[in-house]
């Protein structure tokens, strides 16, 4: 029987629990740093927090971090995968994705999400549903590109940066790490790293 451990049992969790088991993971088990108070998420049982994880990497044939916060999933990738977790990517079989697409482990792709000829995509993201990275996209470690979000041909993002729901990025544009775009955008121009920004076209917050 193959067992997946994932670090995270928000709702986000409870999507990644259900691809893998589109994905043919027979037994998926959570773990998360609000146990004891979290005993179960939905259908799936809570076994412990990231200390108990850890302790139990051996009994797993794979793990996944389902953290949204793009900072605190990367480091909890990083500390699984120093202890010997074996990080595993998921690609819902509903996701279309080019085979020559290069996707790193501990990412999630899910139903919709279209991945070009091409693409890059590093440790750690979140594909998330029904979005579109397109040919010869970057995305840094720690990505999450948003439910019906846009990448054209050509855009470069960087680590730890969120592009939010219904936003649409142009082709060649690069944007900077720990960015913020939010929902609905349209990003025109560069952003450079650790700005927050949105509209049409998008603009600094701050």
């Amino acid at each position: 029987m193959k067992k997946l451990a994932i670090l995270g049992a928000s709702g986000h969790g409870k999507v990644v629990a259900d691809t893998a088991e589109c994905c043919g993971w027979q037994s998926v088990e959570f773990f998360d740093d609000a146990w004891p108070s979290i005993q179960r998420n939905s259908v799936w049982p809570v076994l412990g927090d990231t200390v108990a994880i850890l302790e139990k990497l051996a009994d797993f044939d794979g793990v996944l971090v389902a953290i949204g916060n793009n900072r605190i999933r990367y480091a909890k990738l990083l500390e699984l995968r120093a202890m010997g977790g074996r990080l595993v990517t998921l690609i819902h079989p509903a996701a279309i994705v080019s085979r020559y697409a290069e996707i790193a482990e501990g990412t999630v792709v899910f139903a919709g999400a279209v991945i070009n000829a091409g693409a890059v995509i590093k440790p750690g993201a979140i594909l998330n549903t029904g979005c579109s990275v397109d040919h010869d996209c970057v995305l840094g470690n720690a990505v999450h590109i948003s439910p019906g979000a846009r990448l054209a041909g050509g855009v470069h993002v960087g680590d730890e940066s969120w592009v939010g729901i219904g936003s649409s990025v142009r082709q060649l544009t690069n944007i900077g790490q720990r960015v913020v775009v939010g929902a609905g955008s349209a990003v025109v121009s560069d952003i450079p790293n650790d700005m927050v920004v949105a509209g049409v076209p998008a603009k600094r917050l701050r």
